[in-house]
């Protein structure tokens, strides 16, 4: 078997996913969020990294318990990712994912910002990530492929439900559709999961009527995943984050609270995860 096997994939949970998940939609500390995380035998946690007093609140409790961090920025110029990579270098992190919080209208703007971005991450020695996420530099599938057009070694955290609602992706998706998908993972080196369709960004994973579009995603992941062994270091290892969110990412009923239960999809999410890393493998063993 090829050392490139020697990989390991590291499953996370949002914090943010967290929010709102006790009784009457009450949230737990930090603390006990963390202490949930590794009990339920997650590698990791994504949280915001940009606050020193927050990242030390939380280094304090998930150092002890072995979690690894992916720390979250949403920086707008060069310069405001500063912080957070100095956090990910005094309290550690596995990688730091930007949501870049800007919208050119060109892409000599765009590749200016990014750029910046990749001077700074090259005085740390943990991976920077740009997300794929709505409302950011992003935001468009198409204009994220001209920019990986003109920045190939540009490295992506890949949130494929943000372009499978923004842009009315049709069930089943084009041949079209697909490929510029995979063209997006082909630059991958990180996953946030949860399912959308063309008209929600987040549908219950555990209900029938979506079984489609999980299938889909789990096909996509399984691709993405194939595509990093191929590509990353023999002892590399890639991070998928369980990442479904509060309201109004979730679906409410009347009484505004969710109409399925988060933290049992979340688990749901980590066995898919899972699955589709050995399928990935399978796929590659030659």
């Amino acid at each position: 078997m090829s050392t490139r096997f020697q990989q390991q994939l590291k499953v996370f949970q949002s914090m943010w996913g967290m929010e709102n998940l006790l009784s009457g939609g009450e949230t737990a500390s930090y603390e006990e969020r963390l202490l949930q995380i590794a009990a339920a035998g997650f590698d990791g946690f994504t949280d915001h990294y940009y606050d020193r007093d927050h990242v030390s609140r939380l280094a304090s409790t998930f150092q002890p318990l072995g979690l690894l961090a992916e720390g979250q920025v949403f920086p707008a110029t060069v310069e405001e990712l500063a912080p957070a990579l100095e956090n990910g270098c005094e309290f550690g992190c596995h990688h730091i994912t930007i949501q870049a919080d800007f919208r050119p209208r060109s892409l000599k703007e765009a590749i200016h910002v990014i750029e910046g971005w990749q001077r700074l991450a090259e005085q740390v020695n943990f991976p920077v990530l740009v997300e794929t996420h709505r409302y950011r530099v992003t935001n468009d599938l198409l204009f994220t492929l001209d920019l990986l057009d003109e920045m190939p070694n540009l490295k992506l955290l890949s949130d494929l439900s943000h372009y499978v609602v923004a842009r009315e992706f049709p069930l089943p998706p084009t041949e079209v559709d697909d490929q510029q998908i995979k063209t997006i993972l082909d630059h991958g080196w990180g996953f946030h999961g949860r399912v959308s369709n063309g008209h929600q960004v987040q549908v219950p994973i555990r209900f029938g009527q979506h079984a489609s579009w999980v299938n889909i995603f789990r096909r996509w992941w399984a691709y993405g995943m194939a595509s990093w062994q191929r590509r990353a270091a023999p002892t590399d290892t890639l991070t998928f984050t369980c990442e479904l969110g509060p309201a109004p990412y979730a679906i409410t009923g009347s009484d505004g609270l969710d109409i399925t239960d988060r933290w049992e999809e979340a688990l749901m999410l980590k066995e898919f995860a899972e699955t589709a890393w050995k399928e990935a493998i399978d796929s590659n063993v030659v």
